[in-house]
């Protein structure tokens, strides 16, 4: 890969590029010629010559979109902009992996010395021709910095939605709109505790009330000509006779199926609506919701608003790490927000203004608050970032004991030993270390693992090029298999354990320093 003079990306068709810039012109004289030439007004041919011009700009782009490598550089261009820099310019080429609705978009980054992140519009995968030829691309661009340039990392760093150089604008966006609702909803606590609290205590109205006061309540009476209950979520409707008071009234689904066509009821109206339909068998009223209930969607607000900031946090507590290490999980801050979901929200659906009246709300309150605060710190300590080093010792103080021990491990490459990947366990005994598809017990379909010619590199953190195989606690060891890198990964105590079987060797110590930024 040394060798390679030059990378060239460009649009792999040549014509359908060009056929959609044709299809894009079409439209604009289509759409050109029926309105100024011949003066028509606009129909079916201006709306079809519309929909054809987005088509020639997407042609034109592709036809116009080209990223070239060689000795002198990087550059790439579109239709509307123009890169390029010097491989002495460029501190890295990486990968930047985003999910998709049907599988991951693959994106090449170069990082300039300046910290500017470019994306390159080429290549994209996976493409036409596969991952494999993405990753040809890839490894040729990295080939040409590493000769003409200095890389800012030996391996290829690969950034996904699980490390630590995922940018953080899609959670604060989350968390703002999260605190947006949640004072939205606090703001419409007191409007509906007060609407709640009128209609309740609202009173018939009398003779000379009738004409000014829509506070009390005014009784009618009608007949129902016809129901309209639909299905799903949408409303359903009750028509009335010469449509008084009104031609049709939306209820719930539940409450139009309890009426028939010719029933005769009694309206109940209030503030100019009507507020209930009583007929002989069957009641409809209108649902006026308690202030608790918008007290804990306010709370429930909160919560979402707390989760997507610890992911913030997070970000944060990670900046001084490798951009494609993977981060600790966030899954204890979650437990802890449902922790606190558990008391908090009955306490704001039984005290919506969140003061406690009574000493068993004090109570209540308070243990909730110190439950909350013990759960945070727990997650706090629990996402601490972890530096892998060498595991402890095993309760007898021997590497090994003479029984069979299954650990879950994986090899993360195919080997003579570990074929198409098939194991998910290491066993461990008198007969040596063995790769299994299973958790035991006995040594069928094992492998044994040939350590006399294993020598294990480091070992270190899961990195974003790792794959979304190695769980988040896991540590993944490198080792040299003859001329061969291979990566093994299991817990850090039983990656220690393992790696203490192999007689050659001894358990390294952590990988590397800080990473680049």
């Amino acid at each position: 890969m040394s060798s390679v003079p030059e990378v060239t990306c460009r649009t792999r068709s040549k014509r359908l590029p060009w056929f959609f810039v044709g299809a894009g012109a079409a439209g604009l004289i289509l759409v050109a010629a029926r309105l100024v030439i011949t003066g028509g007004p606009p129909d079916w041919w201006v709306l079809t010559g519309l929909l054809l011009m987005p088509l020639g700009v997407g042609g034109a782009y592709a036809a116009a979109v080209r990223v070239h490598a060689d000795a002198d550089g990087l550059s790439y261009r579109t239709l509307l902009r123009r890169r390029g820099a010097r491989w002495t310019d460029i501190a890295d080429v990486r990968v930047n992996l985003r999910r998709g609705h049907h599988s991951d978009i693959h994106r090449v980054e170069v990082v300039t010395r300046g910290g500017a992140v470019w994306r390159l519009p080429l290549p994209v995968g996976p493409s036409s021709e596969g991952q494999d030829a993405f990753d040809d691309t890839v490894e040729k661009l990295r080939a040409l910095h590493r000769r003409h340039g200095t890389p800012g990392s030996a391996h290829l760093v690969v950034i996904t939605h699980r490390t630590a150089g995922r940018g953080g604008g899609l959670p604060a966006v989350l968390c703002a709109l999260f605190l947006v609702g949640a004072a939205l909803a606090a703001w419409f606590v007191p409007v509906v505790a007060e609407t709640r609290l009128a209609w309740t205590s609202a009173a018939p109205c009398s003779a000379e009330s009738a004409a000014h006061d829509r506070d009390c309540l005014t009784t009618l009476s009608s007949v129902i000509t016809r129901t309209e209950v639909r299905r799903g979520k949408g409303s359903s409707y009750l028509h009335f006779a010469d449509g008084r008071p009104v031609d049709r009234l939306a209820v719930s689904r539940e409450g139009a199926q309890g009426f028939e066509a010719g029933d005769r009821v009694r309206l109940t109206v209030w503030r100019g609506q009507v507020r209930e339909v009583v007929g002989e068998e069957h009641a409809w009223r209108e649902h006026f919701p308690a202030a608790g209930e918008v007290t804990v969607v306010a709370a429930l607000c909160v919560l979402a608003a707390g989760l997507s900031g610890t992911v913030i946090v997070q970000r944060r507590r990670g900046r001084r790490l490798p951009v494609d290490e993977v981060m600790p999980s966030s899954a204890p801050f979650a437990g802890a927000a449902l922790g606190t979901a558990v008391w908090a929200l009955p306490y704001c659906y039984r005290h919506p203004t969140l003061v406690p009246d009574t000493h068993g709300g004090l109570v209540w309150a308070g243990l909730g608050s110190l439950a909350s605060l013990a759960l945070a710190v727990w997650a706090w300590r629990a996402t601490r970032v972890r530096t892998p080093g060498p595991a402890p010792e095993t309760p007898d103080g021997t590497p090994l004991d003479d029984e069979d021990v299954f650990l879950p491990a994986r090899f993360l490459e195919s080997t003579d030993y570990n074929p198409d990947g098939f194991g998910t366990h290491i066993v461990l005994g008198a007969d040596g270390p063995a790769v299994t598809p299973h958790p035991g017990p006995g040594r069928f379909a094992a492998r044994p693992i040939p350590v006399e010619r294993l020598v294990v590199r480091t070992v270190r953190r899961p990195r974003g090029g790792d794959g979304d195989t190695v769980p988040k606690g896991w540590d993944v060891a490198e080792l040299d298999d003859g001329d061969r890198m291979i990566r093994l990964t299991a817990a850090p105590a039983h990656l220690g354990r393992i790696l203490r079987a192999f007689p050659a060797t001894d358990t390294p110590g952590p990988a590397g320093g800080p990473g680049e930024r």
